[in-house]
């Protein structure tokens, strides 16, 4: 009998495009999946904020390049994937969120929520997607999104709205693209402990909300993300494509 072989987890030789890496959970997956062998590029507009994570992860012996980029500049983003690619593997961490009750919402942030949210990460996805074709090589494409497009929030309408369409041509490009070879998933993290998330953490009446959610009884943390983002870059999930991976500590449960 020959026992089965578990797929590897390895990402030796692949090449990763992280964006929004220069800090919380953007930075924890290009960690993660330079630990695991990925030759990492880090993207984002702050070009200081990226030159010293750059440096740190290089003198911990990872593998590492930047590239600035903001994604809601869909022309810029396209030359400079076109330019720096193919990558194997994408993870799109660039994300915003400005949080005000529905009728108080104003043209502007939403424009400005979508525009990055939507809008930006569709066209990245597409511009990965299409150094991919061109080379004729499979990858996996991983947008992060959030239990939040699954579920309602207060003060979120706009950032709900986003997330629950980032799933939905996440689902439709897995399908037209996996003839490819290409994979399309996203992670849908709870509330990550971060810096961009301490306003939400200041506030009492919203930690109580989160923890009486959480089933598990604590908040995330951005190692609760490197494991996850790992599987779905890796050969591990190789049947893995148009789906998510919920890490919400059974807030959707209900």
């Amino acid at each position: 009998m020959n026992l089965p072989q578990t797929p590897s987890f390895s990402l030796t030789g692949k090449r990763a495009l992280v964006a929004g890496a220069s800090s919380g959970i953007g930075l924890g997956c290009a960690v993660a999946l330079a630990e695991a062998g990925a030759q990492v590029t880090l993207a984002a507009r702050n070009v200081d904020k990226l030159q010293n994570a750059a440096a740190q992860m290089s003198d911990a012996g990872m593998q590492v390049e930047t590239l600035q980029l903001d994604v809601s500049d869909v022309a810029g983003t396209e030359a400079a994937v076109a330019e720096a690619g193919p990558f194997d593997i994408l993870v799109n961490s660039a994300g915003l969120a400005i949080h005000s009750p529905a009728t108080e919402t104003t043209e502007a942030d939403f424009d400005a929520v979508a525009n990055l949210n939507i809008k930006g990460a569709y066209f990245l996805t597409r511009a990965v997607a299409k150094g991919l074709i061109a080379a004729g090589k499979p990858g996996s494409l991983i947008n992060i999104s959030s239990q939040m497009a699954y579920v309602g929030g207060i003060d979120r309408a706009v950032y709900c709205a986003t997330k629950h369409a980032v799933e939905g041509f996440t689902k439709a490009m897995a399908i037209e693209w996996g003839h490819h070879g290409i994979r399309v998933n996203t992670i849908c993290p709870t509330f990550i402990r971060t810096p961009l998330t301490e306003p939400t953490f200041n506030n009492p009446d919203r930690v109580k909300w989160i923890t009486e959610k959480i089933k598990l009884g604590r908040v995330g943390e951005v190692a609760d993300i490197m494991g996850p983002v790992v599987y779905l870059a890796s050969d591990a999930s190789a049947l893995m494509t148009g789906t998510h991976m919920l890490i919400d500590g059974g807030w959707t449960a209900d």
